[in-house]
């Protein structure tokens, strides 16, 4: 009798340890990660702006935590999301391209061999999803489904129409001068995809995804991790008309549709917010926003610039500041009891490792140069999560690295190097005066860069005036071998 009260005492012991653990998983925080497309650092409220404005994110921001001092890994769309996503400088794995929309390229896309953080939470009962742009590749091995998302709706290029009435319009092959339009088949007018199939899509584009994005957080009823990658305010310029009528008050008609569509995001992240409070899931939930890079600077095809990175130097694109000095907030009730702004060194890499802690993911074999964040979000570890920042283009065509004190580049074969504690807006090049120094920040980009890869991809203009010379020479090719054959008689 005393063996078998014994053994029932066990199972029930057992039973309650497993309800406990079991709380415990459902206790753990959701992850939302927002991230702007192209939006200039001081282009929303809590950095300065006063002409666009942003109620939404700067309530989030006033409530949260502003990193003074965040960085992305790449001052371009599709390297720094590479980044973001595995957690891992995308120089470790070599991808420092923007991945061309190309279905039937089994090569063309994020690395099977690096594992997404979406993956390693998904392994761990989160329910995971992506809204918005994928950007790094459009066969069925690198779909978000297939890399850890239970969810999927958006696009897999690295543009689209924020119109509906604009999808599947025929971009013709050629320019007006007859030479081939190597962007024409990227994907940016095709419909959208909601996992393996089409999407609806009937309103404004950015409205369209903050709306699945609020859906999605109040149906999850484990704990979640959304990535919601808004196009929003990547070109091409187009909002709706009262929206822009908002902003009168702005002369350059360029900037006037880009503050509409800024403002468009702010009022979709108002509503995924809308929804984390009806749900009951504010509280508990990790809401990071951020930039991809920095605002578009002017280019060949930019004659006005209509984002503003004051105070930094340059913008999209650039080793400087302004290419990945972004703006970067976390939001969360449950962790961060004391509004304030964090000095230290933050990365974009930071999302994942953190993500993963909460999570409680598996991190074996990860190699992730992220920190996590919880420590320092909660202050029980003060100082910079990193010592050392770094970038790369192009395999070192274009560099630079950050301490606290210093930063050293090189851009367009030009070498620089500032006093990041005297000079954070890059004002006095020292780089004639402080050779030591600039030895020291060498000698770090060095050890850093010689356990990175070469890239074995094209760029995507590159790829897409390949890939049109491939069909061409194929075309050719078929016409000498049919120009072999004599027709076919019979008797």
């Amino acid at each position: 009798m005393k063996k078998k009260v014994s053994i029932i005492s066990l199972l029930i012991v057992s039973f309650l340890c497993g309800q406990s653990t079991l709380l415990t998983a459902q206790n753990r925080p959701n992850v939302l990660v927002i991230l702007a497309d192209d939006l200039g650092y001081h282009d929303v409220g809590f950095t300065g702006c006063k002409d666009i404005f942003t109620p939404q994110l700067d309530k989030l921001a006033n409530n949260g935590i502003v990193f003074t001092n965040g960085y992305v890994t790449h001052p371009y769309c599709g390297p720094s999301r590479a980044g973001l996503i595995i957690g891992r400088y995308q120089a470790r794995f070599g991808m420092e391209i923007n991945s061309t929309y190309s279905p039937f390229d089994l090569y063309m896309g994020l690395p099977l061999e690096e594992k997404t953080f979406a993956k390693r939470m998904q392994e761990t009962g989160y329910r995971t999803g992506i809204i918005g742009k994928w950007h790094l590749g459009a066969a069925a091995p690198y779909h978000p489904n297939n890399r850890g998302f239970d969810h999927f709706y958006g696009f897999l290029s690295g543009g689209h129409t924020y119109f509906p009435e604009q999808v599947n319009t025929i971009i013709p092959l050629v320019n007006k001068k007859g030479k081939p339009n190597y962007g024409a088949n990227e994907g940016d007018f095709y419909p959208l995809v909601l996992n393996n199939g089409a999407g609806e899509f009937n309103e404004y584009l950015t409205t369209a995804l903050s709306r699945d994005a609020a859906k999605f957080v109040k149906e999850s009823d484990t704990p979640f991790m959304l990535y919601l990658a808004y196009n929003a305010p990547h070109m091409p310029l187009q909002a709706p008309k009262e929206t822009i009528e908002k902003y009168k008050h702005i002369e350059s008609k360029e900037r006037r549709i880009y503050a509409a569509m800024i403002d468009k995001m702010d009022e979709g992240i108002g509503m995924v917010v809308d929804a984390l409070k009806e749900s009951g899931k504010l509280d508990n939930t990790i809401i990071f926003f951020l930039s991809d890079n920095g605002g578009v600077a002017t280019t060949g095809y930019n004659k006005e610039i209509f984002s503003s990175n004051y105070p930094f130097k340059k913008g999209k694109g650039s080793m400087y500041e302004g290419g990945s000095h972004v703006p970067f907030i976390v939001h969360w009730p449950n962790g961060v009891k004391k509004p304030r702004q964090f000095e230290g060194l933050v990365s974009s890499l930071d999302i994942a490792a953190t993500a993963i802690a909460v999570s409680e993911a598996d991190t074996e074999n990860a190699k992730l140069d992220g920190v996590n964040l919880l420590p320092y979000l909660q202050n029980e570890v003060k100082g910079s999560p990193h010592s050392a920042l770094f970038w790369r283009a192009s395999e070192g065509k274009g560099w630079a690295v950050r301490t606290s004190t210093s930063k050293f580049l090189l851009e367009n074969k030009n070498m620089a190097l500032y006093n990041m504690e005297l000079d954070p807006f890059e004002s006095n090049n020292l780089i004639e005066s402080s050779n030591l120094q600039r030895k020291k920040m060498a000698n770090l980009w060095n050890n850093w860069n010689a356990n990175n890869q070469p890239v074995i991809w094209l760029q995507a203009n590159a790829y897409q005036k390949k890939r049109l010379e491939m069909y061409r020479e194929l075309h050719e090719e078929l016409k000498v071998e049919a120009l072999k054959r004599t027709p076919k008689t019979i008797e």
